[in-house]
């Protein structure tokens, strides 16, 4: 692995020192995985962690979408820490590359490095506090600024720039899709969109979704 590897910002290996990512990196075989490959089934006894090189996948309960991982990202740690069933499937969105590690060399290597177990810890913490505002904003704001602040979210972590300072996410998402991660009826989704599209704001094609003034939908999302 080249000593100049950057990850994402905000995703777990771009927290930790590159000595730790090298070790961490070195736990289990790296493979390719092609679009729908199947990281991990909900309710599986499989324990292995899994850390995303390259890539992005989507995160389901049954046939809600309730996240999105990208590339330096980890997954599968609850089930290695606590030994239950996996909570949720993952399903690779396009093409990409993952690390593959077993539960006991990733809670060894926990054990070996203080500074990754409290990166995981603070991790998981900031997952369950995601999720908590998410149910929050199911209950207290309109269905405009939930797709508002979703779409924000969306595209400040995993936004590809076009130019301009427009965005455009970086996964393909079906309204369907959209509407579980905003808590909200497919229809009353798809009547948002159409007004942040007449406000100019974002664009639809195709499951591809474009902001074109992030700040403008920074501050709808604020509402």
């Amino acid at each position: 692995m080249s000593t100049l590897e950057t990850w994402p910002r905000g995703s777990l290996l771009a927290g930790l020192t590159e000595p730790t990512v090298r070790a961490l990196l070195r736990l289990g075989p790296e493979q390719t995985m092609p679009t729908g490959g199947i990281l991990m089934r909900e309710g599986s006894a499989e324990s292995d962690v899994v850390v995303i090189r390259r890539g992005v996948a989507k995160v389901s309960t049954g046939k809600s979408l309730i996240s999105i991982r990208a590339a330096g990202d980890l997954v599968g740690e609850m089930a290695a820490l606590d030994g239950s069933p996996r909570c949720a499937t993952i399903t690779m969105a396009g093409p990409g590359r993952v690390v593959m590690i077993p539960a006991e060399r990733f809670t060894a290597f926990l054990g070996r490095h203080p500074d990754a177990a409290l990166a995981v810890a603070t991790m998981v913490a900031t997952r369950l506090r995601w999720s908590n505002r998410r149910q929050t904003d199911f209950t207290v704001y309109p269905i405009r600024v939930r797709v508002a602040r979703i779409l924000t979210e969306l595209t400040e972590q995993h936004g590809h720039p076009l130019g301009h300072g427009a965005l455009e996410l970086g996964v393909r998402l079906t309204q369907p899709e959209l509407a579980t991660l905003c808590g909200a009826a497919e229809g009353s989704v798809h009547k948002a969109l159409r007004e942040l599209r007449d406000a100019h704001l974002v664009s639809t094609r195709y499951g591809r979704i474009t902001v074109w003034d992030p700040q403008r939908l920074r501050a709808a999302a604020r509402a």
